[in-house]
């Protein structure tokens, strides 16, 4: 019996031509808020974000690092909406990304960064919004609305303008030519599914996430994303952390999921998926280079910094059908809103 097609694939199918629209759309204000940034004689960066929105900024915060040498820390939001507290922020430039813009928390923080000297720049799929408002910039991440609760495209369109405004800040050319490549690379991710993951899942009730560098991010949203869609508890896990403890509690056959860019990590993850395998975990990673694991098919792109972004495409493209496959329904999550409004 055909599955009907959920909201949520609609969208994951639609990412390809958001990423494009955004590219065509979007130059200009990537090119003055990186301007802006460039011309404040930013020494760090600071974060602002919940969900997957903070799974972006997580992202984010490797490429800074990677790309501009720049180290970026993330703020809880409660520091200014429940404490009030000031920071002081003189030489940092703020990303708040958050894809409603309505969140007070949210808002209050981004607020608060301005106050304290930061060049502020606002992530979000409404240009009208408060965070926008609050914010010196803002870059539309022209994702169109989304209706699943789970957010895929936005997760997606969120983390390209982000890595877009740090490339221009770099100046970039190879980075920026891959980006411009990015949509013909994220059609092919969306047309994997992962059927191997899918087959071990179907009785399982836990599981661990590996990443390691931006592609831990990725990690951390596949995590966020199996609870959400398929009330499934899964744990993410830097492959650096994951022997240090949280080991212990593989037995025969339990599931791994390690999401591998080609970087430098690469082999060290490839190292760790191959002892949990040895342990008796099932292990899946998306690199031909762990001996014990089985390989996914995976869509490389032209840039490192890239990779993970259609590796998150190719996991939400698995994780969609595999809440069908158990079930649920993956655009009405239980218990959750698409919007929520914390203070």
């Amino acid at each position: 019996m055909t599955q009907p097609q959920s909201r949520m694939r609609r969208e994951i199918l639609e990412i390809p031509q958001v990423v494009e629209r955004l590219l065509q759309e979007g130059a200009l204000p990537a090119k003055d808020a990186a301007k802006a940034i460039k011309q404040g004689g930013a020494r760090f960066g600071v974060t602002v974000a919940r969900g997957s929105s903070d799974h972006v900024c997580t992202y984010l915060k490797y490429v800074s690092e990677l790309l501009l040498g720049l180290p970026v820390a993330s703020i809880g939001p409660s520091v200014a909406s429940v404490y009030k507290a000031p920071l002081l922020l003189d030489g940092a430039f703020c990303l708040s990304v958050s894809q409603s813009g309505q969140s007070p928390d949210i808002v209050a923080m981004a607020r608060a960064a301005a106050e304290g000297g930061a060049v502020t720049v606002a992530l979000t799929n409404d240009v009208a919004s408060p965070l926008s408002g609050v914010s010196a910039h803002t870059l539309d991440i022209h994702a169109g609305p989304e209706l699943s609760v789970a957010a895929t495209k936005t997760f997606v369109a969120s983390a390209v303008a982000g890595l877009r405004l740090l490339a221009e800040i770099k100046g970039d050319q190879e980075l920026l030519g891959a980006l411009h490549r990015l949509p013909g690379d994220l059609e092919k991710a969306a047309a994997l599914n992962w059927p191997e993951v899918r087959a071990a899942l179907t009785t399982q009730t836990s599981l661990f996430t590996l990443g390691r560098g931006p592609s831990w991010a990725m990690s951390n949203e596949a995590a966020l994303k199996f609870k959400e869609t398929c009330q499934l508890h899964a744990e993410s896990y830097s492959s650096a952390e994951v022997l240090h403890g949280p080991v212990s509690i593989v037995g025969a056959r339990f599931p791994v999921l390690a999401m591998a860019a080609g970087d430098a990590a690469e082999e060290g993850l490839a190292d760790v998926a191959g002892q949990m395998a040895a342990k008796g975990a099932e292990v899946f990673i998306t690199s031909s280079r762990a001996k014990a694991a089985t390989r996914l098919e995976h869509v490389r792109t032209s840039h490192p910094l890239c990779d993970p972004i259609a590796l998150i495409v190719s996991f939400y493209a698995m994780v969609e059908q595999l809440a069908q496959e158990r079930g649920i329904d993956p655009d009405t999550p239980r218990h959750l809103n698409k919007v929520t409004q914390t203070t």
